[in-house]
């Protein structure tokens, strides 16, 4: 399957995921329903390593054979761990204080910054209709401050709004990072999904701790059926999205726009689901949005 379909399904998958989030979180503490979420996906992880599977090479079940790994991959796959808990961590605070019909599209802004971090780090070239995306979704950013202010957000001074920032931010560095693991140190995708799921538990762990001992003042924790299903779904965008990123010529500053239309999903389920408002003004913003990461793709 190429890369382009795989990274098109992968944001389908990335869609359902923050609906279920924004479910799991509603009226509920963050850290637990974060950790259960990623133990979940660390069990289904363990469950495929612990089965004998013998696949031949090329076959489907092959996909999901986690090769053996030095200690410095171990290492380098431990420091993903600690940079996607990072920016979890941030994420879902932001996600469960504000509007997922602002939470998402801020995040679709994800491949502006992994572009300018190509630009920066790897020494790529913009060309100029590139520039003009970049242009068009810093201006759909300020367009959604704009929105903001109609439910009272006020972008420049909420911290929530600073927290998904950040997370943005870090899912960037993240996406060149996979670039690096992938196809440069050669790690086949089902040993990076599953040791990186192994290692967020024990980076998330100190925090749900600390949660526990009540160090700081905390909400009270529901058990719902959307906190498994997060592992579940993350498991499989991620999946796909790995497998895409793994494909020789696949690009990743094609792959994470594509993947960003996971936003349309959450918008939609945003409007429909939990009947947020202003859809029709932040309908117009997620299209201006969107024109700005098309045109990252010439």
């Amino acid at each position: 399957m190429s890369w382009i379909i795989l990274s098109l399904l992968s944001a389908c998958f990335l869609g359902l995921y923050d609906l279920a989030k924004k479910h799991a979180l509603k009226e509920n503490a963050v850290l637990p329903v974060l950790f259960f979420g990623i133990l979940s996906s660390a069990f289904i992880w363990l469950l495929l390593m612990a089965a004998p599977i013998e696949a031949s090479e090329g076959s489907f079940m092959s996909q999901f054979v986690v090769e053996p790994i030095s200690g410095w991959n171990h290492l380098r796959l431990l420091g993903k761990a600690a940079l996607v808990g990072s920016s979890w961590i941030f994420s879902y605070f932001a996600l469960r204080n504000l509007p997922i019909s602002i939470v998402s599209p801020i995040r679709a802004t994800s491949p502006l910054w992994t572009i300018l971090l190509a630009v920066a780090v790897m020494g790529e070239r913009l060309s100029m209709l590139q520039w003009i995306g970049v242009t068009i979704i810093l201006f759909a950013f300020y367009a959604f401050s704009l929105v903001g202010k109609l439910e009272g957000i006020r972008f420049y001074r909420n911290k929530w709004i600073v927290c998904i920032v950040i997370a943005t931010g870090l899912s960037a560095l993240s996406a060149i990072y996979d670039k690096y693991l992938l196809q440069n140190a050669q790690l086949s995708p089902a040993t990076v999904q599953a040791w990186f799921s192994f290692y967020l538990v024990p980076v998330l762990l100190p925090f749900y701790l600390l949660w526990l001992a009540r160090v700081w003042p905390r909400g009270s924790f529901q058990w719902r059926y959307s906190i498994p299903l997060i592992g579940i779904l993350l498991l499989v965008a991620d999946f796909l999205y790995f497998t895409a990123v793994a494909q020789e010529n696949a690009l990743i500053s094609v792959i994470s726009p594509i993947r960003r239309a996971s936003v349309l999903i959450s918008f939609l389920g945003g409007i429909f689901i939990y009947q947020e408002k202003n859809f029709r003004v932040k309908a117009i913003c997620i299209v201006i949005l969107l024109l700005g990461v098309s045109l990252l793709y010439f």
